[in-house]
C-alpha cells in the first residue's frame, strides 16, 4: 500500500539557509532540491569549485555566489551570512552541508527548537553512538569534545557538527571580527557565542555518513592540527582575560 507524503509547508522568511560547496559534485544538486521546499531563499556558495557542481542550481530561491577561488569553508560561510543579513527579512541563518550528510527534514524541527529556547546559536548534535559512524569519526569527535569543554570552559554535546542555526544579533555584532578560514572558523564561532552574552543550544540530529563519500575535503591533519591550534590560542585568550 502506497503512503501519501503530507505537503512540506514554506518555513517563515524570517529563516534562509547558506549551503558551502567545493567539488561536491551531482551530491549538491540533490540537497539544494530537498531544501528549496522548506525555506524562501537559499545562499549556495561555490568555493571556487572546479567540477562545476553549481551550474544550473540558481533559482528563484537559491542565488549561487560564486567564489574565484578555494578559500575554505569559513570563508565561503562568512560571504554567506553577509549576503543574507542584506535581507532585513531574514533573522537566522541555517547552515547545511552540500554532501548530503544533514537531513532537510530535521531543519523545521531545529527552528523550532531554536525559537523556543531563544537561542542566538543553535548546533545540530549527532549520535556517535548509534547508527553506522567510521571510527576515525567516533573517535576524533568524542577527543575533540573532551578537549573543547575543557579549553572553552564548556561542555558541548557536538563541537563539529556543520548543522546550526545562528541568529540575526549574533551575526551583526560579530561577523566582521570573525577571520575567514577552514574548518576551525566553526569552532571560533562556537567560543565566540560562549564567551559573548548569547544564548546556546543544541537538538539532537540524524547521523548520514556515506561510505566512501569523496565530497568531504576535511583534511585529518592538516585541518585538526587548524582546529586545536585554534582552541589553544583560545584558551590562552581566555586565561589572559581571568
Amino acid at each position: 500500500m502506497n503512503t501519501v507524503e503530507a505537503p512540506i509547508e514554506k518555513l517563515p522568511r524570517a529563516l534562509a539557509v547558506v549551503v558551502p560547496a567545493y567539488n561536491a559534485g551531482a551530491l549538491v544538486a540533490g540537497v539544494i532540491e530537498a531544501l528549496e521546499p522548506y525555506v524562501h531563499r537559499i545562499c549556495l556558495v561555490d568555493d571556487g569549485s572546479t567540477d562545476g557542481c553549481t551550474d544550473g542550481l540558481a533559482s528563484e530561491v537559491t542565488h549561487v555566489l560564486t567564489l574565484p577561488k578555494n578559500n575554505g569553508k569559513g570563508y565561503a560561510l562568512l560571504k554567506g551570512y553577509a549576503l543574507l543579513l542584506a535581507d532585513e527579512a531574514i533573522e537566522c541563518i541555517a547552515v547545511l552541508d552540500a554532501d548530503g550528510q544533514h537531513d532537510e527534514k530535521d531543519l523545521p524541527r531545529l527552528y523550532a527548537a531554536f525559537l523556543k529556547a531563544q537561542a542566538d546559536f543553535l548546533i545540530g548534535a549527532r549520535d556517535f553512538d548509534t547508527g553506522y559512524v567510521p571510527f576515525r569519526s567516533r573517535v576524533g569527535n568524542k577527543v575533540t569534545k573532551v578537549i573543547s569543554a575543557f579549553m572553552l570552559g564548556a561542555r558541548l554535546p557536538d563541537t563539529q557538527s556543520g548543522y546550526r542555526l545562528i541568529s540575526r544579533r549574533y551575526l551583526e555584532q560579530e561577523l566582521e571580527h570573525i577571520p575567514g578560514g577552514r574548518y576551525e572558523t566553526e569552532m571560533q564561532m562556537i567560543a565566540i557565542a560562549i564567551r559573548g552574552e548569547y544564548t546556546l543550544a543544541s537538538e539532537p540530529i540524524k547521523t548520514i555518513y556515506e561510505e566512501g563519500n569523496h565530497s568531504s575535503h576535511f583534511n585529518v591533519l592538516r585541518d585538526s592540527f587548524l582546529i586545536y591550534r585554534k582552541l589553544i590560542m583560545l584558551w590562552l585568550s581566555r586565561l589572559v582575560g581571568k
